[in-house]
């Protein structure tokens, strides 16, 4: 009896590790892949109407709009912040008030 708890037991373990295995991702179609988005270089010049304005989404928004960056993220006083350069990033340093002080891309 004890034996086949067992058996039961391994079964379940295995059928369930079946379903955990990695199959390619099938969508159809022609299997072409799309087209890689073009790339956005950051101009910090066109985000400099922003120093000085509070850091609300609308102001974050518009900055990164302006400039021409993919992304943009909001640097506090203190945060730890990755240094690898992105030209495709801009960068609103803000004060401890939430102003926004610098607009720097990287």
């Amino acid at each position: 009896m004890h034996v086949g708890l067992h058996a039961l037991a391994m079964t379940a373990v295995v059928a369930l590790a079946a379903g955990c295995t990695l199959t390619p991702y099938r969508t159809g179609g022609t299997g072409a892949q799309q087209p890689p988005r073009p790339v956005q270089t950051c101009n910090p010049d066109k985000a400099q109407w922003a120093v000085g304005k509070t850091n609300t989404e609308h102001n974050v928004s518009e900055a990164r709009k302006k400039a021409g960056a993919y992304m943009v993220r909001v640097l506090r006083p203190g945060q730890a912040v990755t240094m690898e350069f992105n030209a495709e990033r801009l960068n609103l340093e803000v004060d401890a008030t939430g102003r926004i002080v610098a607009a720097r891309c990287g």
